[in-house]
């Protein structure tokens, strides 16, 4: 894995010009397309708080959702090495942002609130600390400049 290098393109769309662009502030929406080839579009837009529209993504959310899946991800191929059985996993990831008039905001942290369901008789021991070498593996969570924490519940089936 050492020194490959992976490249990612993603093209994004402004669909909010009312018929006046960005003549005043409010007079424009933030709702925009987020596209990848051969992917079904996600619809994004700001945070509410920002004049955004709440049942779209925003970039916020997004970064969470980025953190939460790659961990998730490395967890399962973790726990496959290591011969659990994971049976269901949820996490309900949350993350805070401060605004800042100097920086316009900034994320704190992030914490995983990983929920997984084991196979009768799997190691439940095991399957909690394999959390802490997923977190160390996760490219994402690698390339922030903030804490993310992980507080993980292992359910026997």
């Amino acid at each position: 894995m050492s020194g490959k290098s992976h490249s990612y393109g993603i093209a994004v769309e402004w669909t909010g010009n009312r018929g006046t662009g960005t003549s005043g502030y409010t007079d424009y929406s933030r709702d925009h397309v987020i596209r990848a080839d051969d992917k079904p579009d996600i619809p994004g837009s700001a945070d509410p708080a920002f004049r955004g529209d709440r049942s779209r993504y925003n970039p916020e959310d997004l970064l969470v959702a980025s953190v939460s899946t790659c961990h998730m991800l490395w967890y399962l191929h973790l726990a496959s090495d290591a011969g659990i059985v994971v049976t269901a996993y949820t996490d309900a990831a949350t993350g805070t942002m401060i605004e800042d008039s100097a920086r316009g905001g900034y994320f704190t942290a992030i914490t995983l609130h990983p929920r997984v369901t084991i196979g009768a008789g799997g190691d439940s021991d095991l399957a909690a600390k394999l959390h802490e070498r997923a977190h160390a593996l996760c490219f994402v969570a690698n390339s922030l400049n903030f804490p993310v924490a992980c507080e993980p519940t292992i359910v026997s089936a």
